[in-house]
């Protein structure tokens, strides 16, 4: 008998379209191409100062230099508790908080702690790549609840309804949204958590982004509005976004002491503690104040505007104007089957690699979202690149 190479349940996980689209660019500019990515979810400002010197200090302290608990530093987990309460309204004990190697682990950790194979997870699309592969990893069915910019892509009770079956556990929900910046009112979280008490789901609620929201949109964390929901409800968080530390890779579930206690063995056999340096960093974080992110908020903000404008001016591209995270999500139907420099890009993907074969500029297409006609931009990036990025795909559509 003849076994395959490689296990299909590894040989059917898609690449990270994100992270394909940066290596691509990042490759291109070090063979000296003037490329400029859109393409990862990464802040362009340096991780605080206060953070790397905590960091540095634990590399010269032999206290660090040992395995410490799995599920991480007990300071750190108890800070992550207290700063919970603090951003969040959300009280927990530090026995319901585990650091992971960054959020894909976290999630990862979720779904493995809680689905078995077969059950299904409600999943609103457009969705951030990783999701239904973790959810497919750990043998869960990932069932998506389709959205688009009529409803600022946010879904609704009624929506999720009709996609409820016996099979269904979980609801993923995400808010502000990968990569559509989407963020739901408090009166829509409260909903749609209360519709998932009604219905006896788990929540896995992915609170990432939650310090960047402009203007009038307002971050809520379910178990904060709906307290019924706590014993279904598992968050996932971390310091990337809100620190400028994507490269640290700490992240952390907040969730039931059982959820905790089960998915701290899964993570003692998978990895053990994250690196201590990096837990030492986090917690110079999540202890410190929020001036860091109240810096960057403001240049997103402002980035968030140009790009909006800027994609709009474009005919046949559609941009509605994001209200949280750092991504623009436009349609870009109104160009597909359009003539372009002798060339017809018929998806969003054939789009995507003409933009960046044409004029050196990286974007995601929809595709890696779920959903095809859209393109994903990250607005994490100077200025001065913003503006010469999205000039050149204005004159290649002109």
């Amino acid at each position: 008998m003849t076994h395959p190479r490689i296990s299909r349940r590894i040989g059917s996980i898609a690449e990270s379209a994100t992270l394909a689209v940066d290596a691509k660019a990042k490759a291109l500019k070090a063979q000296g191409r003037p490329v400029i990515g859109f393409g990862a979810g990464e802040p362009d400002f340096p991780t605080p100062d206060y953070i790397v010197e905590a960091a540095v200090a634990a590399c010269r302290d032999p206290k660090w230099h040992r395995y410490t608990p799995a599920g991480g530093l007990p300071e750190l987990k108890q800070a992550i508790a207290e700063k919970t309460l603090r951003d969040s309204g959300y009280s927990v004990d530090a026995s319901q908080v585990m650091v992971t190697n960054g959020g894909k682990q976290a999630l990862y950790n979720a779904f493995a702690t809680i689905l078995d194979p077969g059950d299904e997870v409600l999943l609103p699309a457009p969705y951030w790549t990783t999701y239904p592969e973790s959810i497919r990893l750990a043998g869960g069915v990932p069932v998506e609840v389709m959205t688009d910019e009529s409803t600022g892509f946010r879904t609704s009770v009624a929506q999720l309804e009709q996609h409820l079956t016996p099979a269904t556990k979980v609801l993923v929900f995400v808010s502000p949204s990968n990569p559509t910046g989407a963020v739901y009112s408090p009166a829509e979280v409260e909903a749609i958590g209360q519709w998932a008490v009604e219905k006896g789901l788990w929540v896995v609620t992915d609170e990432i982004y939650e310090h960047l929201v402009y203007g009038d949109a307002e971050f809520a964390s379910m178990p904060t509005l709906v307290p019924e929901i706590a014993d279904k409800c598992i968050i996932a968080n971390g310091v990337a976004k809100t620190y400028a530390m994507t490269g640290w890779r700490v992240g952390w579930l907040v969730a039931p002491q059982d959820v905790i206690k089960a998915a701290t063995n899964l993570q003692s056999h998978a990895t053990s503690n994250v690196a201590n340096v990096s837990q030492v960093a986090a917690l110079a974080a999540v202890s410190g104040d929020l001036s860091a992110v109240d810096e960057m908020k403001v240049a997103f903000d402002r980035r968030r505007k140009t790009i909006t404008q800027m994609l709009n001016e474009v005919d046949g591209i559609v941009c509605p104007e994001p209200e949280g995270a750092f991504y623009v999500y436009p349609s870009v139907k109104g160009v597909l089957g359009r003539e372009i420099n002798g060339k017809v890009a018929n998806t969003s993907a054939e789009l995507a690699a003409l933009i960046l074969d044409e004029v050196e500029v990286a974007v995601v297409p929809g595709e890696a979202f779920g959903t095809q006609g859209y393109i994903r931009l990250s607005y994490a990036l100077g200025d001065a690149d913003l503006i010469e990025g999205i000039t050149r795909i204005q004159n290649m559509l002109k």
